[in-house]
């Protein structure tokens, strides 16, 4: 088990299951930079805030509670992640300009903002302390995947 701050997520790859340090949850400072300019969404009945496949909208930030995320492969293996408040979902896509790689799934006690593609690009081009912040968040997310698959 590793930890980061207080954040643990869970990880299941197919059979295979361990407790791994978040990849998901930025630091404080930069949440609360992005959470600035972010709109709190209502999540409604409806707690998928994106799916794997689609589009990129916007970068979320976890404000409290819980998120599930989930991914499948070509192959059908399972790969599924629970973060914590303070998490960034979605950064990869929007960076990328690519489709979401993973479905987010927010629990019942989750707050959630979101930030447009087109306000979070802004600021990666305007502000280069905080596009450092997301280097290293993006930098652990790809630890993160090297890690499962090491595993899996």
């Amino acid at each position: 088990m590793d930890f980061l701050g207080d954040k643990v997520v869970n990880l299941s790859v197919g059979e295979f299951a361990m407790e791994v340090s978040s990849a998901f949850v930025a630091d404080p400072e930069l949440v609360r930079e992005l959470e600035k300019r972010a709109t709190p969404i209502d999540l409604g009945s409806d707690r998928v805030l994106f799916r794997q496949g689609d589009p990129p909208i916007g970068v979320y930030i976890l404000r409290k509670g819980t998120v599930t995320l989930i991914g499948r492969s070509a192959s059908q293996t399972s790969l599924v992640v629970q973060t914590g408040a303070g998490s960034l979902l979605g950064v990869p896509a929007v960076v990328g300009g690519k489709l979401y790689s993973l479905t987010a799934e927010a629990q019942e006690d989750a707050e959630v903002s979101l930030l447009s593609n087109e306000d979070f690009l802004h600021l990666m081009h305007t502000e280069p302390t905080l596009s450092f912040r997301v280097l290293r968040v993006l930098a652990e997310e790809v630890r993160f995947a090297r890690e499962a698959l090491s595993h899996s």
